[in-house]
């Protein structure tokens, strides 16, 4: 059983180690086109054409706010994931450690009746006592790893929020860029999409 566990806290540790990683290779992407596409839409709107580009503006700062929103909701529980599984592991360790000591107890209980000898009635009451305390232990780890795995969820949602915010805001940026104002409704789409990943997530 431990040793599923510590799989589990690995697997947990590199998942949230390396998500951050990915979402700010995203937003540096998505930051370099949108500076070309504010660029573009200065100059669009200096020359008094295309006047939707500022919609476009002003809907991809609003988007940008809430992506900052969802990604500091996101990183906050991605660490709380992390602590609670910690947390989980201590008192995994724990029991086990009483379980040993409770083992060792018994096997020279055990050698003591092979050699013609009552065994230490200190020693019996210790194993009872053991084994009451794993019984709690046991209780506490359960609830870190529900709380593990809680957060752990509302960070995949908060995740994919950004992840469509993101999304929203390259193709706001290219719509600029190509003068493509539908492109522009399809990135709407996309950050409507990451809204309801972001109220499910505050909800969830």
């Amino acid at each position: 059983m431990c040793l599923n566990i510590s799989n589990f806290t690995f697997t947990s540790s590199c998942r949230n180690f390396f998500a951050p990683l990915i979402m700010d290779e995203i937003e540096n992407y998505s930051e370099k086109i949108h500076e070309q596409s504010n660029e573009h839409a200065h100059h669009m709107l200096e020359e008094g054409k295309e006047r939707w580009v500022l919609f476009v503006a002003l809907s991809t700062a609003l988007i940008a706010v809430l992506a900052a929103i969802t990604g500091l909701l996101a990183g906050e529980h991605a660490d709380e994931a992390m602590l609670s599984q910690i947390r989980a592991s201590d008192q995994w360790a724990f029991y086990q450690a009483k379980g040993i000591k409770s083992e060792t107890l018994n096997q020279s209980s055990k050698l003591l009746v092979a050699l013609g000898k009552a065994p230490v009635a200190e020693d019996q009451a210790k194993i009872q006592e053991n084994k009451k305390e794993q019984a709690e232990i046991k209780e506490k780890a359960e609830e870190f790893q529900k709380e593990s795995a809680m957060h752990s969820a509302k960070h995949s949602i908060f995740a994919r929020g950004i992840t469509l915010f993101q999304i929203s805001i390259a193709i706001g940026a290219i719509s600029i860029i190509v003068k493509r104002r539908n492109l522009w409704l399809v990135s709407m789409g996309f950050a409507c999409v990451g809204i309801f990943f972001l109220i499910q997530g505050l909800l969830f």
